[in-house]
Parts: C-alpha cells; sequence; structure tokens
C-alpha cells in the first residue's frame, strides 16, 4: 500500500498535467517547500491540533491565496485538514518524480572537491545529456574528501571520475594482471 505522501503527491500531478498546469504547481511547490524548510515553526503552527483547524486553513488562505495555483493551495489545505502536512516533503518528490518521469528529465548529482565553474558544468551537462538522451538537472555538492575529479550519480548509476576512483581501477586492474 502507498503511503500518503506518494498517494497525495501522485493525485495532485495527475490533476496538475490534466489542466496543464504541472510545471507551474511543482515550481510552487519548490517555492513552498523552501519557505517550510526555513521556517519550521509554520509548519508545527500549522499542524497544531489546539489551534482551530478553520484559523489554520485561514492563515494558509492568508499566505498563499491568490499568490499560488487554487489547486495547489487547496492540496495544501487538505493536508493540514488530514493531518499530514509533515508528508508534504514526500509528496513535493513523488510530484517530481512523475513530472520528470513524464518529460524526459533525470535527476543527476556531481561531488567534486571545488565548485565547478560554469564551463565546466556546461561541459559535464553537455555529456550527460549525450549519454542519457535526456534531458538533466543537475545538483552540484561540493566533497572536501575527494582529492580531485568528479563522482556522478544518475539515473541510479554512479560515474566515479575521482582520483581516489581512478586509482582503484589502476590497482584492479594491475591485480588481475598479476594473478
Amino acid at each position: 500500500m502507498k503511503n500518503a505522501a506518494e498517494l497525495y503527491g501522485k493525485s495532485l500531478y495527475e490533476l496538475s498535467r490534466e489542466e496543464g498546469l504541472d510545471q507551474r504547481i511543482l515550481s510552487e511547490m519548490r517555492t513552498v517547500g523552501k519557505l517550510f524548510s526555513e521556517n519550521p515553526d509554520y509548519i508545527r503552527l500549522l499542524s497544531e491540533p489546539s489551534l482551530p483547524k478553520l484559523e489554520r486553513l485561514s492563515l494558509l488562505d492568508k499566505a498563499f491565496r491568490g499568490s499560488i495555483e487554487p489547486y495547489f493551495l487547496n492540496f495544501l489545505k487538505l493536508l493540514v485538514e488530514r493531518g499530514l502536512l509533515s508528508s508534504y516533503s514526500g509528496a513535493e518528490r513523488t510530484f517530481k518524480n512523475a513530472y520528470n518521469r513524464d518529460h524526459g528529465i533525470l535527476e543527476a548529482t556531481v561531488f567534486s572537491a571545488v565548485a565547478l565553474t560554469e564551463e565546466e558544468r556546461r561541459e559535464l551537462l553537455s555529456r550527460l545529456r549525450e549519454r542519457s538522451g535526456k534531458e538533466v538537472e543537475l545538483t552540484e555538492k561540493l566533497d572536501s574528501s575527494l582529492l580531485g575529479g568528479l563522482l556522478v550519480e544518475i539515473d541510479g548509476k554512479r560515474l566515479d571520475g575521482t582520483v581516489l576512483g581512478r586509482l582503484s581501477a589502476i590497482r584492479k586492474k594491475l591485480d588481475e594482471y598479476v594473478l
């Protein structure tokens, strides 16, 4: 059985896709998700059972009415009414995964010891797009434990171009040769 986050995220995605609002609602979900993560007290307030439900829903209206799609606002209200606001990030992830699947987008994470230059980023994106045949959405993370090179995670695979990864590959080949 699917959990609440998956069920609600999938339902919102299907509705927004039918209405041609999937891109807009995804953008709004990211913005609201960032707002929620930066303001955990707001989520606690909206989830507080001692605060009457109508008052909590009114807070959502005051904060978002007119600035987000009505379907999305109703989605947030539904989560508050059912005590599921803590499932928001999972619903957002489910929505985003469905959007990416339908639009041929792969998510990739690149780990490097230092930040990539704009040129390096463009070149990496170009190679990943060429290799996958899909649009790639890249997230960069710094990892000071890497001596150099890049480690890329994409589509469930790890592409290890780090110094340590290359040395390990050489060591493995030497071990195979010696045996």
